[in-house]
């Protein structure tokens, strides 16, 4: 099989290379699969470079996100449910374990899923994570709540782009930040209601304030703005401008390079909440 083993840490994908390495054997609890497409995550590039925190032991193939072809279904079922296998042999499925970024992997029942009629190998792949990553944030650890107002930065991304997406299915309105035209044009056609160019450092949240003093009406707490922030980029020092009174904050991440100290100050007195998300452990526990 062709993959991508990471036996060093490098500072760049740009450092990868694909190798050649002997092919899979059934194994007596695992799927094996043939991957069509794998998904790409910024924890991804951490764990490439040794900064993320889950490191597997090396050497290690890297990324986690897939989609492929059952090519042979465990060769035992694993006790003590002793049952039958869910796939067979040339059933579509997509998932997520380490070793992504090759041409076979070996999963576990467990964390496999059909892929839905009428959908790519590429359309399958980007799901496992990111679905479940905004779906948990805005409804488990928010509790959005129809007519409220979500902004999600990096919108057009891989898990903002789903987060807007499920924040209108929660019947919310939408603010998504994006850096160029074309990433805020995707948010539009996703259904965002509202796009803003976080590029100006200094001039976005005044935008995100405007847009809510405009649209939420003449009085009330959301004229000061918005009810959930989605901050898979590490920009809620700037969001605290831009929040309603009670607003939730939700960390999904550091996209941006830098882990944000926010004064505590101002997050008493907007009475907000700054609420934690690793969906990927929370839902073993």
């Amino acid at each position: 099989m062709r993959g991508i083993q990471v036996s060093s840490y490098v500072s760049s994908p740009l450092s990868l290379r694909v190798t050649s390495h002997p092919d899979l054997s059934p194994h007596p609890t695992h799927y094996l699969i043939a991957i069509h497409a794998c998904g790409t995550n910024f924890f991804d590039l951490l764990q490439i470079r040794g900064k993320y925190q889950h490191q597997p032991p090396l050497p290690w193939f890297a990324g986690v996100e897939f989609a492929g072809t059952v090519l042979a279904a465990p060769t035992s079922s694993p006790p003590p449910s002793n049952t039958p296998p869910r796939y067979k042999a040339g059933d579509r499925v997509f998932g997520a374990t380490q070793g992504a970024y090759a041409s076979q992997i070996l999963a576990p029942e467990e964390v496999l899923h059909p892929v839905p009629e009428g959908w790519s190998f590429a359309d399958a792949a980007g799901l496992y994570v990111t679905a479940p990553t905004a779906y948990g944030a805005l409804v488990a650890r928010a509790h959005t709540q129809p007519g409220e107002w979500v902004l999600v930065h990096a919108g057009a991304g891989g898990v903002g782009l789903t987060a807007v997406q499920v924040a209108k299915a929660l019947g919310a309105t939408v603010v998504a930040t994006a850096s160029t035209e074309r990433k805020r044009r995707v948010c539009l056609e996703y259904g965002a209601d509202f796009v803003v160019d976080y590029k100006d450092k200094e001039g976005w949240p005044r935008e995100v304030v405007r847009l809510c003093k405009e649209n939420r009406g003449e009085e009330g707490n959301g004229r000061m703005g918005v009810d959930v922030v989605f901050d898979p980029v590490g920009v809620l020092e700037a969001s605290l401008k831009c929040v309603a009174w009670g607003a939730r904050l939700l960390v999904i991440g550091f996209a941006g390079g830098d882990i944000e100290k926010v004064a505590t100050n101002r997050v008493l007195l907007k009475n907000v909440s700054i609420v934690g998300v690793h969906w990927g452990v929370s839902i073993t526990l």
